[in-house]
């Protein structure tokens, strides 16, 4: 990860490095967060860091406290890949749209003015990927994107790395999973693996709607989602039930409104009359040990209060946001997938290849049992993020990056 890189660059400089990042989530989600932490870390003696937000958010307060000018632009266009392709098609017409009221809005003219101002442009999300080319023709300016998430192969998934791939200098990939889907579709772009940043939330006061009455609690820090795996959350209760596990609690912190088509029968005629995730438990009888707190601002609060973290991905993808943020606060996770770089069975928590609420249940009752055994896993968890997901020196290995892409990109600019 990183490198020494951008030494040379650093010392010719006379003042900061000049950042602009565009962020496409404003605080209601991970990248958005990580982006945050990358920041309040970096050397301000040598970047000098601006961020458009494409959503009003939490985010802009945590800015304004740390003195990181914020202007938001909420309707800066963009798209990421969908696994459907009937869905990409209308998402492909809509964001033609999108840009034209960006461009009626005075938002695309807003938004070439600040990048002007600045020696490179960051978009924080594979979403901007068409914006980023327009931002590339208007402007020339060094660029650098962040690849977060693994798409499926598609016509449109294909296309966006392409565009990807003419827009920015340098990508960054949170492990190195997101650079083999790039380059399996085409992405050309140098890039370099960066793990996201991560710190503990010290002094986090316990979420005040968490009962601590005893009971092991496990908390999903996701807005419900088929690919995310919410309703196994479902599965997982009863499975408790069934054992007769009356001291485990579930507490799930996000949206649980039931979008999309992909649930169950009984889950799709429950969205269709409007219901939730939460209207679900109640009438599977799981209401008494579920527990749903609907959008958090502060998700530390809820970890605060918790033993253990639970994300039941479809993704195969244990290492996202709250993973991170679990594992540095102390608490092990449960999660679905094969890399065990951040999730370890038995040693920061307990991976399944393949989701099992039955199995899943059982590891957590025996947990419930051996609170010694969760502390273990919780300190060897803690321990882990501290080398992987360091703050301060993930921050330094993105600062180099950015001293590298302003250096070969002002030139590709000028030739351009």
């Amino acid at each position: 990860m990183g490198g020494d890189g951008s030494a040379a660059s650093r010392a010719a400089l006379s003042e900061p490095l000049k950042v602009l990042c565009l962020d496409i989530e404003g605080g209601h989600g991970g990248s958005s967060r990580s982006l945050y932490y990358s920041l309040k870390n970096i050397d301000r003696s040598l970047i000098a860091p601006t961020v458009i937000c494409r959503r009003d958010g939490p985010i802009r307060q945590l800015y304004a406290d740390i003195g990181i000018p914020v202007e938001i632009l909420a309707d800066l266009p963009k798209a990421s890949a969908l696994p459907r392709p009937s869905r990409n098609l209308w998402q492909l017409v809509g964001h033609l749209g999108d840009f034209s009221g960006a461009r009626r809005g005075g938002t695309l003219k807003r938004l070439r003015e600040v990048v002007l101002a600045h020696d490179l442009v960051h978009f924080n999300h594979e979403g901007f990927a068409a914006l980023a080319l327009w931002v590339r023709r208007q402007t020339h300016r060094p660029a650098t994107m962040h690849i977060r998430t693994n798409v499926q192969p598609s016509i449109f998934s294909r296309w966006q790395m392409r565009t990807i791939s003419a827009a920015v200098d340098h990508v960054v990939f949170i492990t190195p999973h997101e650079e083999t889907t790039f380059r399996s579709l085409g992405g050309l772009t140098p890039g370099t693996v960066v793990f996201n940043s991560a710190e503990p939330a010290t002094g986090a006061q316990p979420h005040p709607a968490i009962p601590r009455d005893g009971r092991l609690v496990i908390a999903s820090l996701s807005n419900a989602a088929f690919i995310r795996g919410s309703d196994r959350l479902l599965e997982l209760a009863d499975a408790l039930k069934r054992l007769g596990r009356d001291d485990v609690l579930i507490v799930s912190a996000g949206d649980m409104a039931l979008k999309g088509s992909d649930w169950s029968a009984d889950l799709v005629r429950l969205a269709g009359r409007g219901g939730s995730l939460a209207d679900a438990a109640n009438s599977l009888g799981l209401g008494s040990r579920m527990l749903f707190l609907g959008h958090v601002a502060e998700p530390e609060r809820v970890l605060a209060a918790s033993d253990l973290l639970i994300k039941p991905t479809r993704e195969s993808n244990p290492w996202g946001r709250d993973i991170l943020e679990a594992l540095s606060s102390g608490k092990p996770v449960l999660s679905v997938g094969t890399d065990q770089t951040f999730v370890e069975t038995g040693v920061t928590g307990l991976l399944q290849q393949h989701f099992d609420a039955d199995a899943l249940a059982a590891a957590i009752a025996r947990l419930a049992d051996d609170r010694a055994e969760l502390a273990r896993m919780g300190e060897t968890a803690r321990q882990r993020i501290a080398n992987l997901c360091g703050p301060t020196d993930r921050a330094r290995d993105l600062a180099d990056i950015w001293f590298r892409a302003a250096r070969s990109g002002t030139a590709s600019g000028r030739a351009a």
